[in-house]
């Protein structure tokens, strides 16, 4: 049966909807550790999934890593995911303050997203986030923080040793760290309270994007380019957004350059974050004149003034 990248799936909070896949990262910096212990990697993990279900999207699959963490997700649209990412974020941010009294670990660190327009771009992605493991010099299959050990398994939960959905409230805030009610969630824990992926994962439509062949998903793990994937997936902010998507992102560097939203910005200062934006992200004066509230006339006077033909 041929692959359907764009599928139809149940989210939690209950509702039917196409859903489209895309990449998440979370990057630090090589000076910060977003995983230094098993607890760390062990909540970084669970964040995945408990982000996934406060933003209603499916994770595909996951891995974290010492100074990053990788998730594939289905969502209704770009902004979803990218909310998600954020979450991710804000959740383990949150953890490493309270536990090493940093407050500023996570500053840095940077979330991007990126839709998988195509069969081959998904295959490679979902291949390309378990082979993060071997940089830790151990087998993929032996990684402890990864989804894989769910893949082409048929949904084996017999490592399961109780469902999520039976917790103690204590029980949840000490394993979980939410209040958020989590008793509808077919999630399964071990016996060494870690998240089973195959109870919490949407592992059939990585095993449908393999075609149902496993040494297919091994072969391509085996071929694939870490270092351009990586530029394709974590380092490349060219990839045309659309309006809504484009908004948080200048509303983003706004707040970062600025303290302020957009629209609160004045035209001097609109006018330098014009060029910058154009420079780095995939982007027209007429998309520019939309979100920044301004006309297409006034964008590119601005542009090129600087010396940029549009």
């Amino acid at each position: 049966m041929a692959f359907q990248r764009i599928v139809e799936r149940v989210l939690p909070d209950g509702t039917s909807s196409k859903v489209y896949p895309f990449h998440i990262s979370l990057e630090g910096m090589e000076s910060i550790l977003l995983c230094r212990d098993d607890e760390d990697y062990d909540h970084l993990e669970k964040s995945f999934y408990l982000s996934a279900l406060d933003c209603n999207t499916l994770v595909i699959c996951e891995i974290s890593m010492s100074t990053h963490g990788h998730c594939a997700v289905l969502a209704t649209n770009w902004v979803s995911a990218f909310n998600t990412g954020e979450a991710v974020k804000k959740r383990h941010s949150q953890f490493i303050s309270y536990k090493y009294g940093d407050r500023k670990t996570l500053v840095r660190s940077k979330i991007s997203v990126q839709y998988l327009d195509s069969d081959r771009y998904v295959r490679n992605a979902l291949a390309y986030i378990p082979r993060n493991a071997a940089d830790t010099g151990l087998r993929i299959e032996d990684y402890p923080w990864s989804s894989y050990r769910a893949m082409f398994t048929g949904g084996d939960c017999s490592s399961g040793h109780r469902y999520v959905a039976t917790l103690t409230r204590r029980e949840k805030e000490a394993l979980f760290r939410t209040h958020k009610d989590l008793s509808n969630v077919p999630w399964m824990i071990d016996n060494r309270d870690r998240i089973v992926p195959a109870s919490a994962c949407d592992y059939k439509y990585l095993e449908s994007a393999f075609l149902g062949d496993q040494a297919f998903f091994l072969r391509i793990i085996g071929e694939v380019n870490p270092a351009e994937m990586k530029q394709q997936l974590v380092q490349n902010a060219r990839v045309w957004q659309p309006d809504s998507a484009f908004l948080i992102t200048v509303n983003n560097v706004s707040q970062k350059w600025y303290r302020q939203d957009i629209q609160d910005v004045t035209l001097e200062r609109k006018a330098r974050l014009i060029v910058y934006l154009f420079r780095c992200y995939h982007t027209s004066a007429s998309q520019l004149a939309r979100c920044l509230r301004m006309s297409r006339d006034q964008v590119s006077s601005i542009l090129a003034d600087n010396g940029i033909k549009v």
